[in-house]
């Protein structure tokens, strides 16, 4: 017999490409008592009705919009819809973040500004300072790697970070759902290994792998200090309610 106080919460983690798993996320979320299953419709896996006790939907090269190149995304949108709407604790993640966006009414394109890549800075709003995930962060480092860019939030969304040059960096949506445009769960190695598939692109659109590396690299402490912190305190809006 399993007794109740032996049941670990359980995240429902879609991941949108090989290479852009949960990370650094699926080490902080089980060390806070939460475990992440991970669905990978881009192996065949479906995507689920309904999400776990969680919901966690990653990043990816596609636009949150290209459904015949990632025929599993009008499902990924339905259930990130399903889940703000009946209160499961939500997180999406650059891609994730995007299909957020769509699925509850707002827009997304492709950025007027270009690839966004590197260690950049995230600068909380007002409002972040009354918020669940982000109370009391400061100004922090933050992984980006996007194109596309969140241009109209949804209806109600409540804008809790910005950035430059793409202002929409991180939102909530109702009590229990967030949307952030850059990486909190790539670690220093995840990204090195972005950049190294990638290298051939940014260094055509005049980026320095190097310099992006290195910059990452420096940025390391201030990186996992503050996203630990946000895993963490997802992990209780999982458990606590």
């Amino acid at each position: 017999m399993v007794f109740a106080h032996n049941y670990r919460m359980r995240i429902t983690v879609v991941e949108n490409e090989a290479g852009a798993g949960p990370g650094l996320f699926a080490e902080w979320l089980a060390e806070a008592g939460v475990d992440c299953e991970v669905v990978r419709p881009h192996r065949g896996e479906p995507v689920p009705d309904r999400a776990e006790d969680g919901l966690i939907v990653l990043g990816g090269s596609a636009a949150a919009w290209e459904d015949e190149r990632c025929p599993w995304l009008p499902a990924t949108r339905a259930l990130i819809r399903d889940s703000v709407e009946t209160g499961v604790p939500t997180l999406g993640i650059c891609l994730g973040a995007q299909l957020m966006t769509l699925a509850c009414g707002g827009v997304v394109e492709r950025g007027e500004h270009g690839l966004e890549v590197g260690v950049k800075e995230v600068v909380p709003l007002p409002a972040a300072e009354e918020d669940r995930l982000f109370s009391g962060l400061g100004p922090v480092p933050a992984v980006q790697y996007h194109g596309d860019a969140m241009t109209r939030l949804p209806e109600g969304a409540v804008p809790l970070a910005t950035g430059d040059p793409y202002p929409n960096q991180a939102y909530r949506l109702g009590e229990r759902a967030w949307a952030v445009q850059f990486h909190p769960e790539a670690s220093v190695e995840i990204f090195t290994e972005w950049t190294r598939d990638s290298a051939d692109n940014l260094t055509a659109l005049g980026h320095s792998v190097e310099e992006l590396n290195a910059g990452a690299k420096e940025a390391e402490e201030g990186l996992i200090g503050a996203w630990r912190t946000v895993a963490e305190r997802f992990a209780a809006v999982v458990t606590n309610g």
